[in-house]
């Protein structure tokens, strides 16, 4: 059992007979004790709930495992992924990991949290580099604007770019926002 206080973003918790992942944690201080306000996803239903737990209070940390995986392909509805230690196949739903897959190409190194032998979640890094594959063209001087312009990433991903990207250019985009960071310069 751990304390309330001890609640982090990103720590699994096991609460009748659910498991859920702590999104947001805030702690809010009242006249006659404390409180953790959490954001709590369910890691099998994928829906996001509010619950508050009073200082001290014990919760049940759910027994998952991070397991480094490689990304191979995507058939149909399932993604296969392969452990980079053991090299064992783990096929997952696509349901499992919709939030994440505009961001996936393969070949890419990404945790995978298991329940057992079930695939719950998938942790992404913060960022991620994609390869540009439709934009309109840049123009020479559109750097001081700040203007943006869409682009289609390698993995159908359309984000937000600066007009001097180009197509063929790789970008840095990040995984919690889908928002673009930086343009990859090529050695």
């Amino acid at each position: 059992m751990i304390g309330s206080g001890e609640l982090r973003r990103g720590t699994t918790l096991e609460i009748d007979g659910s498991l859920y992942q702590v999104v947001e944690v805030n702690h809010i201080k009242t006249k006659k004790s404390a409180v953790y306000r959490t954001k709590l996803r369910d890691l099998r239903a994928g829906h996001i709930t509010e619950r508050t737990f009073n200082a001290g209070e014990k919760v049940a940390p759910a027994r998952v495992e991070r397991r480094q995986m490689q990304y191979l392909y995507g058939q149909d509805d399932l993604h296969t992924f392969m452990n980079t230690e053991t090299y064992d196949q783990v096929a997952v739903e696509a349901r499992v990991i919709a939030r994440e897959l505009p961001y996936l190409k393969e070949g890419a190194i990404v945790q995978l949290l298991l329940f057992g032998d079930e695939p719950l979640a998938l942790e992404l890094p913060a960022a991620v580099e994609l390869t540009i594959t439709e934009s309109d063209p840049g123009i020479r001087g559109d750097t001081a604007t700040g203007a943006t312009k869409p682009a289609t990433m390698e993995t159908g991903l359309v984000v937000q770019v600066p007009l001097f990207i180009n197509p063929g250019d790789r970008v840095k985009v990040s995984t919690e926002s889908g928002h673009y960071l930086e343009r990859i310069q090529s050695a």
